[in-house]
């Protein structure tokens, strides 16, 4: 697939300077877009992404975006608040016979599931600032989608895989070991970007689990960690105390009240969401 411009080419050509405001640091190196969507297809034992409708969430000059196409969705769906990368967006609409449609919008205001049917899966290279928001709400979704392949820091990515009973473990590792399967593709070092960030990203590839919470336990998960893990030092009995019943509902889990968040799994936090 002929796309004209070098992803450098079409930055240089666009003033396409990486915002700071906006969590932008841009992958310029086709070979390792490809690599990401060779692995996580791979991963998935897909040839290519044919019946799929995929969405990208930040395109920026379309790495990924390029990758995407050649790999032949039923659709792809990019969603990008920067104007000038919609412009590039624009020209590649015009390179490629796979349906493009391009969405300026904030994804964070933006319910990716009201925009195409399943099968859907997400791929994006995060944007730093907002990825932690943007992953949890996907995952409360996570039912709609087949997989989510998404680049973090490598900090960030730490904490989404993290075991239970080690410092990175928290919120975000809770809820999504309770709802995919996750496996790291591999990790990117700063001289990958433009411009270089302080710190190595990583590659994460989700798949839903075949049995997930429901939304309304979701939540309450998410309700009960964000008051355990914000005050993580506490025993349980006091940073929880605030839930009516908590001491029964900790029993029933097999959670013990002098316990603190970081040494109850994922499973013992639905027990206790579920008898809450």
């Amino acid at each position: 697939m002929d796309f004209g411009r070098t992803l450098k080419e079409t930055v240089e050509y666009y003033g396409l300077m990486a915002k700071k405001s906006l969590g932008q640091n841009f992958l310029l190196d086709q070979n390792i877009t490809d690599k990401i969507i060779r692995l996580s297809l791979e991963k998935q034992g897909l040839k290519d992404f044919s019946g799929i409708n995929v969405f990208e969430v930040g395109p920026g000059p379309g790495g990924l975006t390029r990758s995407v196409l050649a790999n032949r969705p039923a659709k792809l769906t990019v969603v990008e608040m920067d104007e000038r990368a919609v412009r590039i967006m624009e020209d590649l609409k015009g390179c490629t016979s796979c349906p493009l449609e391009i969405i300026n919008a904030d994804a964070m205001m933006t319910d990716l599931t009201e925009l195409e049917s399943s099968p859907r899966q997400i791929i994006s290279n995060l944007p730093y600032n907002i990825s932690v928001p943007l992953t949890v709400g996907w995952l409360k979704q996570m039912p709609a989608f087949s997989a989510m392949t998404l680049m973090f820091q490598k900090e960030v990515a730490e904490r989404i895989t993290a075991p239970v009973k080690t410092k990175s473990y928290g919120r975000v590792s809770v809820l999504a070991q309770l709802t995919c399967r996750i496996d790291k593709l591999f990790d990117l070092p700063p001289t990958c970007f433009v411009p270089a960030p302080k710190v190595w990203s990583s590659v994460l590839l989700f798949r839903p689990k075949e049995i997930i919470p429901l939304l309304p336990i979701l939540e309450k998960v998410e309700k009960i960690t964000a008051l355990a893990f914000g005050q993580r030092r506490k025993m349980i009995r006091q940073s929880l105390k605030s839930f009516t019943g908590i001491e029964q509902a900790c029993a029933m889990a097999g959670i013990e009240m002098t316990m603190r968040a970081e040494e109850i799994s994922p499973e013992k936090y639905l027990i206790l969401a579920q008898n809450l």
